[in-house]
């Protein structure tokens, strides 16, 4: 079908369906198959892409009076204030903020392992002591265990929710006792960076818990499901007073112009945002099938990714993978015989689901 830019601006402001184009279409040449980044196998919205055109113009701006627009769009959807809105150059900002905010000066960390690294990654280059309580057999976040283990020491504990990368979720009621308890001595960061993704009714944000005040900082991201992941744009939502000592650790106006344009355009298409929920539900669903069908168990995922037993050394398959333009997520100890497949378009996955066949028929070195 073909369209012009303004026919396809004008079938999104109908609200009809409108096909996604997936990212290899904008690809010059041969391109890998990327499942290995989590990132959204559909290009950004045509709303979102025609923002960027027009904010080219206004490349010779300095964008900080659009950050106000920006976080004034998010609290109205949340039903907070602007001021509960710290935005950052992706979620792994907002991480690198909250890192430095509440790890320096001694300040202990305390994470759930395996699960995103950013936090962890950050603390340690400011020399931040960080405690790992490992997952439970089924893969999911042990909240007694950390509750247990947040001693006077610890000045920030931190939930990945749903986890990267095993893609499960916390129970709500669980996870927000949790909160309520935990906050109560420490901060309590949650990463929703997949939130949009879940459609689970045992799940739920804890942003209403920001709301009533405790000690909480949500962090999400552009870089999921609004296909933004090139643009680094994210944003914590927190108390005020919270958000105001992040804001003391953000590098100075690190979101550029057409970034924010794309995220404004973005966050309000929410035609797109259902079609790609959809696309990528279907097709975790699909392969999750395949591969419980060939013998390989898979974590409970509720994201763009799918963790699965491999049932050999994760390193030598993706090398093996890669030489045939195929590329998987990396190893993620201890689960070192377990691969994190990020979710394609429907032709990448049947690509995958014949090379993954081929690959494992074949001997690999260890």
């Amino acid at each position: 079908m073909q369209l012009t830019r303004r026919q396809w601006i004008q079938l999104g402001a109908a609200g009809l369906a409108i096909p996604l184009v997936p990212r290899t279409s904008f690809a010059q040449g041969k391109t890998p198959i990327r499942l290995h980044s989590n990132e959204n196998p559909y290009a950004p919205s045509l709303s979102a892409r025609e923002a960027m055109r027009t904010a080219f113009d206004e490349s010779n701006l300095y964008p900080a009076e659009n950050y106000r627009t920006l976080e004034t769009l998010i609290a109205e959807r949340e039903g907070l204030t602007p001021e509960h809105v710290v935005l950052g150059a992706g979620s792994s900002e907002v991480l690198r903020m909250t890192a430095m905010a509440y790890g320096l000066s001694g300040g202990e960390l305390l994470t759930a392992y395996p699960t995103y690294e950013g936090l962890e990654t950050y603390a340690k280059t400011i020399n931040t002591h960080v405690h790992r309580v490992p997952l439970t057999s089924d893969k999911l976040m042990d909240l007694p265990h950390m509750d247990r283990r947040t001693t006077q020491g610890i000045k920030l504990v931190f939930v990945c929710n749903p986890n990267n990368p095993t893609g499960t979720i916390c129970d709500k009621n669980e996870l927000a006792s949790f909160c309520d308890e935990v906050s109560r001595r420490c901060v309590v960061l949650v990463d929703e960076a997949y939130f949009e993704l879940v459609t689970d009714p045992n799940y739920a944000s804890v942003v209403p818990l920001v709301a009533e005040g405790h000690n909480i900082i949500v962090s999400r991201t552009f870089s999921k499901v609004y296909g933004l992941a090139g643009l680094r744009i994210g944003y914590a939502l927190t108390r005020p007073d919270i958000a105001a000592r992040l804001r003391n650790y953000r590098t100075a106006n690190g979101i550029n112009i057409i970034g924010l344009r794309a995220a404004l355009a973005a966050y309000q298409d929410d035609a797109f945002v259902q079609e790609s929920r959809t696309r990528i539900a279907e097709s975790r669903v699909d392969i999750t099938g395949k591969l419980r069908a060939w013998g390989h168990s898979c974590a409970d995922s509720h994201t763009n990714f799918v963790f699965f037993h491999l049932g050999r050394s994760i390193r030598p398959f993706q090398q093996a993978m890669a030489q045939r333009d195929i590329f998987v997520g990396r190893p993620f100890p201890p689960y070192l015989d377990w691969c994190r497949l990020s979710i394609g378009t429907p032709d990448e996955m049947a690509m995958f689901a014949d090379v993954f066949q081929q690959v494992m028929s074949e001997p690999l070195s260890y």
